[in-house]
């Protein structure tokens, strides 16, 4: 090769580099889908709120954490993480998500998010007027109070950016069909199943209309599992074998159809919004009728203790605890494993969250 072609060759090979990389050092970074995550509702998405309140409703305690990081309870009623850590970590916001009640905040944990969520609240007062924990109203004053902190660290119009992105989950009413109708029936001297079901619901669209008035603006609602298959609800049916309670399970898909329609509706009426409601009785009774499928040995009990009844005080460091949980759709009486929160997270991730984001930039206030 000629000298003068070679330097040739050398010039334009450096010309090539020098713009690519002007190209891409002038690109502007892609901000994150979801820049923060928040959370609502009851012992599924509480990180930790609980050990900081007077009430029994705390898995600050061994076993809890048990596969957790450095295997210490944090106050979260598993081995390990829940949804909104593993949905975070998915979503590269953080690894886990902490309570807002943590005395230790961070300016970085404020940014990207907190969980106000309470073990053993819902949306009827009632659930935790005896309790002592903290009510769904009372998780949206704390909403404020983030959100004031919020602005300043970073502005109102920054701050109003962050919530109008963030990813919001609403995860309750579980407790509310337990304490007050199906197994403690103060609601049933008021209500039928269908007018109690029309009630709650009437709450929790409250609730979102009043997250939406405070900027939220994506936001993803559960509906209840198969209450009648938690383990703590089949050791009401002894003499049946521990089979699911029925009407119980009945009760909570006619309340799930209910709520896929008016979050509909809400939807609708709330403009720039995206409120999708999550299914997760399907994928979880469909690990209860193929636990081979998912690597389940056990789905019927939990794996602390006897796993028919212990849940919470009563699944202490006094109570043994199964050898390996993942083999275990429930770690506790009422509370999933970490191994099924895992496919809970996946099933958001795959199919729940892109119904949050298509054609949803454009709504976000700037």
């Amino acid at each position: 090769m000629a000298p003068a072609t070679f330097f040739f060759i050398i010039l334009l090979v450096n010309f090539l580099a020098t713009i690519t990389n002007s190209c891409s050092g002038s690109r502007p970074k892609s901000s994150p889908e979801f820049p923060a995550i928040l959370i609502f509702g009851d012992s599924t998405v509480d990180t930790g709120n609980n050990n900081y309140i007077q009430t029994l409703f705390k898995g600050n305690h061994y076993p809890y954490g048990k596969d957790f990081e450095g295997h210490v309870p944090t106050g979260r009623f598993s081995n390990g993480k829940l949804v909104p850590d593993l949905i975070a970590s998915m979503l590269k916001i953080k690894d886990t998500v902490p309570p807002f009640f943590h005395p230790k905040l961070s300016d970085k944990d404020i940014l990207t998010g907190v969980s106000f969520a309470s073990a053993g609240s819902g949306f009827d007062e009632l659930t935790t007027a005896a309790s002592g924990v903290i009510s769904f109203s009372n998780q949206i004053h704390y909403f404020k109070e983030y959100l004031a902190r919020l602005e300043r660290i970073v502005g109102e119009k920054q701050a109003k950016k962050i919530v109008g992105r963030a990813l919001v989950i609403v995860a309750a009413g579980t407790n509310d069909f337990v304490f007050n109708f199906f197994d403690i029936p103060t609601r049933k001297l008021e209500f039928n199943i269908s007018g109690y079901q029309d009630f709650v619901l009437k709450r929790l669209i409250s609730y979102i209309e009043e997250l939406y008035d405070n900027g939220c603006r994506r936001i993803a609602v559960s509906g209840l599992p198969p209450i009648g298959c938690l383990p703590i609800q089949r050791s009401t049916q002894l003499w049946k074998d521990r089979s699911c309670v029925e009407d119980q399970n009945m009760g909570a898909k006619t309340y799930n159809h209910k709520l896929e329609r008016v979050l509909a509706k809400t939807q609708a009426k709330l403009p720039g919004t995206k409120v999708v409601y999550v299914d997760i009785y399907q994928p979880l009774f469909d690990m209860i009728n193929h636990p081979d499928k998912y690597g389940y040995e056990e789905t019927k009990r939990g794996c602390c203790g006897t796993g028919l009844i212990e849940a919470g005080p009563i699944c202490n460091v006094l109570t043994p605890t199964c050898h390996e949980a993942s083999k275990y759709m429930f770690w506790d009486s009422i509370h999933p494993s970490e191994a099924t929160y895992k496919y809970l997270a996946q099933y958001l991730k795959e199919e729940v969250l892109p119904k949050l984001t298509t054609n949803h930039s454009q709504n976000i206030a700037h």
